[in-house]
């Protein structure tokens, strides 16, 4: 399975997905510059965490009119995963991939350190490796990471499972004490906190390596044993 890592001007997480993608997943990854890239080529896309465009206007707004996003939307119809991660995240909202919006933290601080994660929903390709309602370790590093919606937006998520981690103790004041949702179709996962970060014991916890374990099953189970 062969995994884009976009890098947008101020991406700072980038490295830090490649490296959970060859070195823990033990699969094929490539730095994607935003400019001039051709996403048809990859099976996954990952939009990493960071500062792009130094977050000028609201995180993740300049990055989600570039023309790679708009790939990345051509990517999305067909079915392939979207991971987007922090500022990843946010870049799918601004984007209109995912609904609602990022808010500063409540407190107004950045926040940086080990979270605990509720696996809402274990039935999308990114968390089938999950035990539904297991609590997981996966840190946090953002300043705008307080996830808003409206009510009705609300409610289509949860009528359509579409929430799929929950804060345990809710850090930045998120609506519902949400940390991830999906796309309708299953296929856009956007969350804050880092699970490439959580990729191997030495980092302090590896739950986030189930993640990228599930993708790559989830892949297979379509694409090598169909074929």
């Amino acid at each position: 399975m062969k995994f884009a890592v976009i890098v947008f001007p101020g991406s700072n997480c980038d490295r830090d997905m490649y490296h959970a993608v060859t070195n823990a997943l033990e699969e094929e990854a490539e730095l994607v510059w935003y400019q001039g890239a051709n996403l048809a080529n990859y099976d996954a896309i990952l939009l990493p965490g960071g500062f792009s465009y130094g977050d000028y206007l609201r995180s993740g707004a300049i990055a989600s009119t570039s023309d790679i996003v708009t790939q990345v939307k051509e990517q999305a119809a067909l079915g392939k995963p979207i991971l987007g991660v922090c500022n990843g995240f946010q870049i799918l909202l601004e984007s209109g991939l995912l609904p609602g919006a990022m808010l500063q933290n409540k407190k107004l601080k950045f926040m940086c350190h080990q979270e605990g994660l509720r696996v809402v929903n274990n039935t999308t390709m990114f968390t089938s490796n999950y035990v539904q309602d297991a609590i997981v370790s996966i840190p946090i590093a953002h300043q705008e990471g307080n996830y808003y919606c409206d009510e009705a937006t609300l409610a289509s998520l949860q009528a359509n499972n579409q929430i799929v981690f929950t804060y345990q103790t809710n850090p930045n004041g998120s609506v519902a004490d949400i940390a991830g949702i999906v796309n309708e179709a299953g296929n856009v996962l956007g969350m804050m906190p880092h699970p490439e970060r959580a990729s191997e014991a030495i980092l302090g916890s590896a739950d986030g390596l189930k993640l990228f374990q599930s993708i790559l099953e989830n892949w297979r189970k379509v694409y090598v044993a169909g074929a």
